[in-house]
């Protein structure tokens, strides 16, 4: 079975994929979660994270990380909403962080197992300060499937990806790490779009269907307010490729990072070589969206007894 720690700034993407580790507990063993800032400031979005774990009544470790990049000041996206997780109503947590911090606690889930994926969904300053601290445990990440970067466009400058340009010196140390990656950027991401007819039609079907329907409702805002029929659900992409392999075209590539610049900062360089594993391109929209659909009826299933 795969071990699992899943690094996020949660942020309504992060909360679909984690739903989706969670509905394969014979695959996936979810060690635990480490959160970041990114979307927003790591305290809230922690707490968004252990409220929706909370009220669905899922007990796993959340570790607290870093409160700022590596070198930059953080920037929370107005995407998310004021609170990081806009949409849905959620009561307090009755789920508490673990005393150990995000880079201790990786340390010692490596400790603890022959391997580990970790899967990143937000700012890789966590990841970067476990290889720079535990520089003798690299070799025990399996590999690191990220969602970030871009080949040719962007979603905070023209040529970079939010993720990357949040903490750029974080990104590039993950890269020249030598751990293998698995790059979800965000044009496989637009190939992984959501219709907005799909989440319309989650209202009603449950505890986990209304809540996923909250928060991808408002999440959908910006494409529907631009007559687009679907929205694309970033932080899924890179859970699915590890779940279905199967149903995307991926290529072995190199990719740098632009740590400066007006309007390149963050910006992923793709190139020929062999650092990272590029998910290129979706074979199958309607699969893609069925197998999550599913997920969510598995969860559904799951919860109905909580």
């Amino acid at each position: 079975m795969r071990k699992v720690i899943v690094d996020c700034d949660p942020g309504h993407d992060d909360i679909m994929a984690i739903l989706s580790l969670l509905a394969h507990p014979d695959e996936i063993d979810v060690l635990g979660f480490t959160t970041v800032c990114g979307n927003n400031l790591m305290p809230r979005v922690t707490d968004n994270l252990c409220r929706v774990l909370s009220y669905l009544n899922i007990d796993k470790k959340v570790a607290c990380g870093y409160d700022s990049p590596l070198v930059l000041d953080p920037e929370p996206q107005d995407a998310h909403g004021e609170s990081g997780l806009d949409g849905p109503i959620l009561p307090s947590s009755k789920l508490k962080p673990i005393e150990l911090k995000a880079v201790e606690f990786i340390k010692e889930m490596a400790l603890e197992h022959d391997k580990i994926t970790i899967v990143a969904l937000a700012p890789l300053t966590n990841i970067a300060m476990f290889i720079k601290t535990f520089p003798e445990l690299k070799n025990k990440i399996e590999c690191i499937t990220l969602m970030g970067g871009s080949r040719s466009s962007g979603n905070i400058l023209k040529r970079s990806e939010f993720n990357f340009y949040g903490d750029p010196h974080s990104a590039d140390i993950v890269f020249k790490s030598g751990i293998p990656v698995i790059m979800s950027d965000i044009e496989i991401c637009a190939e992984c779009s959501t219709s907005h007819k799909i989440i319309d039609g989650l209202k009603g079907q449950g505890k986990v269907h209304d809540l996923c329907y909250d928060i991808l409702n408002f999440f959908s805002e910006y494409n529907r307010k631009r007559n687009v029929d679907s929205s694309p659900i970033f932080d899924l992409v890179p859970v699915m490729h590890m779940l279905h392999p199967e149903l995307f075209i991926t290529r072995k590539c190199q990719v740098d990072i632009e740590l400066d610049g007006k309007y390149t900062r963050g910006m992923s360089v793709v190139s020929e070589g062999d650092n990272c594993l590029l998910i290129e391109h979706l074979k199958d929209n309607t699969l893609y969206n069925n197998y999550f659909l599913e997920d969510l009826n598995i969860l559904e299933r799951n919860n109905s007894g909580n």
